[in-house]
């Protein structure tokens, strides 16, 4: 499985439209190698660069089994993330240059949580039905 996004490179800059410096909207992201027997998709993107602890920019369940996931968009329920809010937040760091990981899951369940949950639920669901994984990582750095 594999996935990455077609407006920036492994390892690569982030363009700002997809930051707090810009539009702040999820770029587009190709999955590609699905396993047949996925019944849904996990989304999440975080920063294990921040401060502290890994921040949560995004937490997405219950994706179906798409190949692609459009610019701007919500592919599926989403969780809460560690600005506080359950949508996208771009990258946004404080200084330096940061990464972000784009992970995706297929699982061979759909998980019965409900939207708005912490990260920690939409693992705890997962554990046991993960089918294959695979992250692309976008760097970025404020102006």
């Amino acid at each position: 499985m594999e996935i990455n996004c077609p407006k920036f490179k492994f390892k690569e800059m982030i363009p700002k439209k997809y930051t707090c410096q810009g539009e702040d909207i999820n770029p587009p992201l190709v999955i590609n190698g699905i396993p047949k027997a996925a019944k849904s998709l996990v989304l999440i993107v975080d920063d294990p660069d921040a401060p502290a602890f890994v921040w949560i920019h995004w937490v997405v369940f219950n994706i179906p089994i798409i190949k692609e996931i459009e610019e701007d968009s919500v592919p599926g329920t989403q969780g809460f993330n560690s600005f506080g809010q359950i949508n996208y937040g771009g990258p946004c760091p404080p200084s330096g240059v940061h990464r972000y990981f784009f992970k995706i899951y297929a699982l061979d369940t759909h998980l019965d949580i409900e939207e708005g949950v912490p990260l920690t639920e939409v693992e705890e669901a997962m554990e046991g039905h993960v089918l294959d994984s695979a992250e692309t990582i976008g760097l970025y750095r404020k102006d």
